[in-house]
């Protein structure tokens, strides 16, 4: 099995909820296990032209025998089954999943990039990744750099799962 971590966000309807439905789904995913869920993160929306609520953002960390590209698949029908409709980019959404990293793989396609293209760029996804990987690693992949720089000042911490199971990534 491959280790992947999922991003969760969202920012219509109750919030808090449709991500307890999303870690659902992914831990039903056929040869797929949760190892652990972040804390929970209210931040404001980012990259957006209108108003819009604020997010609940989450890192998910799972392992699974789907391929990248069947994961990703996996994710797009979560959101769609959860009422997602794509109608504006950075528009509000019940529910988003990105794949932000897969063990051992990138990806630079029209539908995959590995590492995800946002993911040095986004203190609400470095925070909960920073929480899953206290090394700042995902294998070969290293974040600290971006972690240490970024400006964390408009993410808070909503629900802590800190210390609800003590798998973490071993530095």
């Amino acid at each position: 099995m491959k280790q992947a971590v999922i991003g969760l966000g969202s920012n219509l309807g109750d919030s808090g909820e449709n991500l307890k439905k999303a870690i659902e789904a992914l831990a039903a995913l056929p040869h797929t296990e949760v190892l652990r869920c972040s804390s929970l993160y209210r931040t404001p929306p980012v990259e957006v032209e209108d108003e819009q609520p604020d997010y609940l953002n989450q890192c998910v960390w799972l392992q699974t025998d789907l391929s990248p590209h069947a994961l990703l698949g996996a994710c797009l029908g979560i959101e769609a089954a959860m009422g997602r409709r794509r109608v504006r980019w950075h528009g509000a959404r019940c529910l988003d999943l990105d794949l932000l990293l897969y063990e051992g793989e990138t990806a630079d396609t029209e539908e995959l990039y590995l590492p995800h293209p946002g993911l040095l760029n986004r203190a609400f996804v470095l925070v909960p990744l920073q929480e899953l990987f206290p090394c700042k690693r995902f294998f070969t992949f290293s974040f600290e750099k971006a972690y240490n720089t970024i400006d964390k000042t408009d993410i808070h911490m909503v629900k802590s799962f800190v210390n609800q199971g003590e798998t973490r990534k071993k530095c």
